[in-house]
């Protein structure tokens, strides 16, 4: 924690009901956030269950249920922080996926497939920050853009193909973007390997992710499995001030997965 670093700022974070999003809505509200707009698609009760996480540390919850994939959706989850006069820190955070781990069968994802994922992983992405992009710069500092990527988007590995596809292209965008809107904004991106969320729960089941957690806590180097909560602290800092000359930087959350086994000899 880095104590009430912003005091009074105006949040928004996309795809915050559960998970990461929420773990990044709660940060930021213990750190001094006066008003956190939670986006959320389809999950009214754990949105609310967000929002009251967040009123709990003082700031204002404003819930705003919309689909990123839709331009008038983005300018609708901008409109919400419009009364408060900025932005000072955007996280695009929502996301989904097609689950087909197996990327060499190529029968097991199809086109539409890939424009789903596009429309929200990436092009969602793209328009909240053309929605908010008045807002980012009516701050005093830079206004801050989080995108939430992956390392599959690094690797070319996870869920699916399509999914690594969009998160490779999320990583790009925030390079074009963080060149872009510089001075005024500034662009990152954390791209987490696996994160032990209930996002993974609803596709693999307990079971399942038990197996995985124990799996990924086997093989990274730091013998961990991370925690939503430990993501979150690393996209909230490329917020925070302390990264005031960070931008266009992409930053892998692992446990050091993306390692590999090679020595450090072959590397």
């Amino acid at each position: 924690m880095a104590g009430r670093d912003m005091d009074g700022w105006v949040i928004v974070v996309t795809g915050a009901s559960t998970g990461l999003g929420r773990a990044i809505a709660v940060e930021t509200a213990e750190r001094g956030a006066k008003a956190v707009i939670i986006n959320f698609a389809s999950s009214v009760d754990e949105a609310n269950e967000t929002a009251k996480q967040v009123a709990k540390h003082g700031a204002e919850p404003v819930l705003v249920q919309a689909n990123v994939a839709d331009d008038e959706a983005c300018k609708q989850i901008a409109a919400a922080a419009a009364p408060y006069g900025r932005i000072d820190a955007l996280f695009n955070n929502a996301g989904i996926t097609k689950f087909a781990g197996n990327h060499a069968d190529l029968d097991a994802v199809n086109a539409d497939d890939f424009q789903r994922l596009y429309a929200v992983n990436v092009i969602g992405a793209f328009q909240m920050v053309r929605a908010c992009r008045s807002l980012l710069e009516a701050c005093e500092r830079p206004g801050a853009v989080v995108n939430t990527s992956s390392v599959a988007g690094v690797m070319g590995i996870g869920s699916s193909v399509p999914y690594a596809a969009s998160k490779g292209a999320l990583t790009t965008m925030t390079l074009s973007l963080a060149r872009a809107l510089a001075p005024k904004i500034r662009v990152n991106a954390v791209c987490p390997g696996f994160i032990d969320t209930p996002w993974f729960e609803r596709s693999v089941g307990a079971q399942g992710v038990e197996r995985m957690r124990q799996g990924v806590a086997e093989r990274t180097p730091l013998k961990v499995a991370s925690s939503a909560e430990d993501v979150a602290a690393a996209a909230v800092f490329f917020a925070s001030t302390a990264s005031r000359h960070v931008t266009g930087e992409t930053l892998m959350i692992d446990a050091g997965s993306h390692l590999g086994q090679a020595p450090l000899g072959m590397r």
